[in-house]
Formats: structure tokens, sequence, C-alpha cells
């Protein structure tokens, strides 16, 4: 499988490009040529412009993005830029890094997270960035799975989490960038959860 991955050079996506050069043929977008030297396709490129997007995604099965929100809303800006790449390359399948405050409340179905009291953040800022994103995906006709890890600290790779679908699991208070760089890879060969989202923590 060729898989486009946007986010490589971030916590979560670098977990997931080690995982997946393990096993895939990867092309991935960044910013400016990186020291590492990895096996792969580097593409140089800016994930707001739809042409370096375009060539990203040309020849792969799958998309992955594990962007990071910022307070230019790149996420939601970037979002129309890779369904349009997928559309026009016959792509379905994308997985993406959310957060758990875009899940829905455990007892206010009505609310997100981050608009109720189970959300301890000050600022809904990064979260409303995500939910326009997902709110994009929800709308259109691809198989995508948002990946919601809780808060994320670099921890260690443990292999024993919980997860639930458009919930977080009960009193879930962390996850690791190595488990949720895991579970999200994972998600290439999982169908169980296309078309939701998914709360992962200990």
């Amino acid at each position: 499988m060729k898989i486009a991955l946007f986010g490589s050079t971030g916590r979560v996506g670098s977990v997931v490009l080690q995982q997946a050069l393990a096993k895939h043929d990867i092309k991935r977008l960044v910013r400016k040529n990186s020291l590492e030297h990895v096996k792969g396709i580097q593409m140089i490129g800016d994930v707001l412009n739809e042409e370096d997007v375009m060539r990203t995604v040309e020849g792969t099965d799958a998309v992955i993005s594990c962007l990071n929100t910022d307070k230019n809303d790149t996420l939601s800006r970037s979002m129309p830029i890779l369904l349009k790449a997928m559309r026009h390359h016959g792509l379905k399948r994308i997985i993406t890094c959310g957060t758990a405050g875009i899940l829905q409340s455990r007892y206010d179905s009505t609310l997100y997270r981050f608009q109720s009291s189970e959300s301890k953040r000050r600022s809904t800022v990064a979260a409303e960035d995500h939910l326009r994103a997902f709110l994009m995906l929800q709308a259109s006709e691809m198989d995508w799975t948002v990946v919601c890890p809780t808060y994320l600290p670099d921890g260690v790779r443990l292999g024993n989490y919980r997860t639930e679908k458009d919930v977080l699991p009960e009193g879930g208070k962390s996850i690791s960038m190595f488990d949720t760089g895991d579970f999200i890879f994972k998600q290439l060969e999982d169908d169980s959860y296309i078309r939701s989202r998914v709360g992962i923590s200990y």
C-alpha cells in the first residue's frame, strides 16, 4: 500500500511514519528538507497549497493526517484541499488525528466534550479548529476515521489502552504519543471505526 502522510514531523506523526515505513510505501509532505534520511518519498511544500497536496496524494491508496492545530486554522483550511485531492485521485480512505475535545460529552450527547464540564482546557481555539475539520469529513463521502486522544504526553509505548466510538473511555486521563501513533497506523487494516471518531486513553 502507498500512503500519503501529512504531519510526519510532529510527535504523533513521527510515530506513524516509523511504523508505516516498515510495511508501506510513504509519500510525505514536509515544509522543508528534513535532515532525517528515511525511506519513502519526501515532498517539499505546504499543506495549504493545492498543487503540493495534489502531488503528494497522487498515486497513493490512503491518506493519514497528523497535522497539528495552530492559531492560523491550518486544520480546517487544509481539509478542503485534502478532500479535493482525494476526489481528484479517486481515494476514499483517510485517517486523521483529532482531539478528545471533539468527542461527544458522555453526560450530554448534545454537546462536544470541549463545550462541557468534562473538558478542563480554558482555551477552545484548538478544539474549534479540529471540529471544523471533523465536520467537513463527516459531510464528505470519504471512509474517514478521526482518532481522538486525550492528554498526550510523550510517555512510553505500553501497547495496552482503551478505545470507544464517539466518546472518551470513562475516566480516561492520558495516552502516550507512541500508543496513539500505533493505533492510528493500525486503522489502515481495521474497518471497525470507519466514519467514526474514536476516543483513546489508558
